[in-house]
């Protein structure tokens, strides 16, 4: 069974590009300390508002993330970007589903 956060990062003024940009990044991090997976959304009508969600194998991993210097030194970097606090929730996966599409035909 595996442990997904969501965690909800609301950009400050004039930010949000650059705070998209961290996220990536950090991200990208994650795929090397355990993280199975992770999604990053930017809202289409409130461009400062961004959902990140990660899934890691167990809330021990997600916790040495999170905890771990390298997101650490994310946010401190970062502190000015977003507004404060930051509280992520685990999820729970109740459903889910995906369209396959076949690619065309040439």
């Amino acid at each position: 069974m595996s442990y997904v956060v969501q965690i909800p990062w609301y950009a400050t003024a004039f930010r949000h590009d650059d705070l998209e940009f961290a996220l990536e990044k950090i991200s990208k991090i994650a795929l090397k300390r355990g993280a199975l997976r992770y999604d990053l959304y930017r809202s289409k009508e409130d461009r400062y508002k961004f959902i990140h969600i990660l899934e890691f194998t167990s809330k021990l991993e997600w916790e040495r993330f999170w905890y771990g210097d390298e997101f650490q030194d994310m946010r401190a970097s970062t502190a000015g970007w977003y507004t404060i606090p930051v509280l992520y929730g685990p999820l729970e996966r109740c459903a889910s589903g995906r369209l396959e599409l076949e690619p065309a035909s040439s």
